[in-house]
């Protein structure tokens, strides 16, 4: 059996993995990453996640725009750029996973190992590639190895080639006419919002009553509404209880309000949660104590039960976002260096999040319904994006922007924004609110014009 001995082994090539990785190498310490596939260097968001299906979102939205300019769209058109499309995106996730692989094990003290790892104690992972088990010995072990998509039971669920996980959608050769998606969360919402504009009839099922339940009652009306105009139908209470192919695809049969209803579909996405990778770790051969849910229990400083096992990312539960991930690298790595650092989970700034809709519904800090919860006095500005100069030259229109200050101290307690640009104008408040900065600063700043971004002027004038 090969051996190898290192400083650090990091489970998983993902966003904290890769970069903890890369800082501890340049820091003189020796690094062994193990990831289980050549096809995820640099993690899910890379891979089957963030950047390729933002890259469809690019796409659907040019395609959707032809009938502005009188270009009249048919399936085969759509079809044409939706493979089109489907090119590009496999051409950049092919581009960005060598790039990330060669970051890191081009470095002299990195040794990248293609296998799937698991413990023998808490200090040494077996490693089983195609042809042979390793054997790792770790000073300190990270483990980074995200998280899955949850499918929930109902029958035939298995048995079927069109039932699709998020990650599995992303192989589609040809556009679905028919698409229905199981489970309104973000990442349904986003699949179903770009399917419909590059041309799908997308239903969605969801299995209560509720469109983004954590957000204001109007916030999440304007969202639903905006859905229905892009040609999204979203049935409530409606519960999958088996499927069955068909000559075209595939019949979903569920339960609405009692009533047992079927539709006819050619694909079925399910979007019904992710939970962490850890059943196949035997992290109980390292006494590594799991939540409920399988994550892996860390104390604020991300270490497990043993002192010398973090966890990152996902699969520790909590936010499941990329640059959560980014920001764990911040906590562990003075740990690994024997640095003094005062930046924990406690300590962690408030950060802003974005459903990819279109437009994008992006949050941070409070929404009026969290500032009543919480007792916060506040004082609330809202005004419509057809309101902003830019928004018409640009003919993104829908949707809103919304902050809520503190009357008192004249901080911002949050925004909500649902605008094109959204994502991109969410990180100037997440900025305010963790370095208090006055909504004062923000209304009388002098912004480029014309852009989404200037729109503070006047929105903020209104407090």
């Amino acid at each position: 059996m090969n051996e190898y001995t290192t400083d650090v082994a990091i489970i998983g090539f993902g966003k904290a993995g890769k970069t903890l990785a890369g800082a501890l190498a340049k820091k003189g310490k020796t690094v062994t990453v193990i990831e289980k596939s050549a096809k995820m260097y640099g993690g899910t968001c890379i891979n089957v996640g963030c950047l390729p299906t933002k890259s469809l979102t690019h796409s659907a939205k040019i395609i959707d725009q032809l009938s502005e300019f009188g270009i009249e769209r048919n399936p085969e058109i759509n079809n044409q750029f939706f493979k089109q499309a489907m090119d590009y995106k496999t051409e950049l996730v092919t581009k960005l996973n060598k790039k990330n692989y060669h970051k890191i094990a081009d470095l002299d003290n990195v040794t990248v190992l293609d296998g799937f790892a698991h413990f023998k104690d808490d200090h040494t992972l077996l490693v089983d590639t195609d042809t042979e088990t390793l054997q790792v010995t770790a000073a300190n072990i990270i483990i980074g190895t995200g998280s899955t998509a949850v499918i929930p039971d109902f029958e035939n669920k298995q048995n079927s080639p069109h039932i699709h996980t998020s990650e599995e959608i992303l192989e589609l050769t040809n556009l679905p006419k028919k698409l229905g998606i199981i489970g309104a969360g973000p990442i349904g919402l986003e699949f179903a919002s770009y399917f419909a504009e590059f041309g799908s009839e997308v239903t969605v099922y969801q299995f209560n009553d509720s469109l983004l339940p954590r957000e204001d009652k109007d916030d999440a009306a304007a969202t639903l509404e905006r859905l229905e105009e892009l040609g999204v139908t979203i049935e409530f209470n409606a519960q999958a209880k088996r499927v069955q192919d068909t000559d075209n695809g595939v019949r979903l049969t569920f339960e609405q309000n009692g009533e047992e209803k079927s539709a006819e579909l050619n694909e079925i996405l399910v979007a019904t949660g992710r939970i962490p990778n850890t059943n196949k770790l035997d992290i109980e051969k390292a006494g590594v104590a799991l939540g409920a849910r399988g994550e892996i229990k860390v104390n604020k400083h991300l270490q497990s039960s043993v002192e010398h096992i973090w966890a990152v990312g996902d699969v520790k539960g909590g936010p499941q976002f990329t640059y959560i991930s980014l920001d764990d690298y911040r906590i562990v790595l003075p740990q690994l260096l024997g640095e003094e650092s005062n930046y924990n989970l406690e300590t962690r700034r408030v950060y802003p999040t974005a459903t990819f809709v279109d437009p994008t519904f992006a949050r941070v800090g409070f929404n009026e319904k969290e500032a009543t919860e919480a007792g916060k006095n506040y004082k609330v500005a809202k005004m419509p994006v057809a309101a902003v100069p830019k928004a018409q030259v640009l003919r993104e229109t829908s949707g809103f922007l919304k902050i809520l200050v503190d009357p008192e101290t004249d901080l911002i307690l949050g925004a909500s924004f649902f605008s094109y640009e959204a994502h991109e104008m969410i990180n100037l408040i997440a900025l305010a609110i963790n370095e208090n900065i006055s909504y004062k600063s923000l209304r009388d700043g002098i912004y480029t014009h014309p852009t989404m971004s200037e729109s503070m002027n006047d929105l903020l004038e209104m407090i």
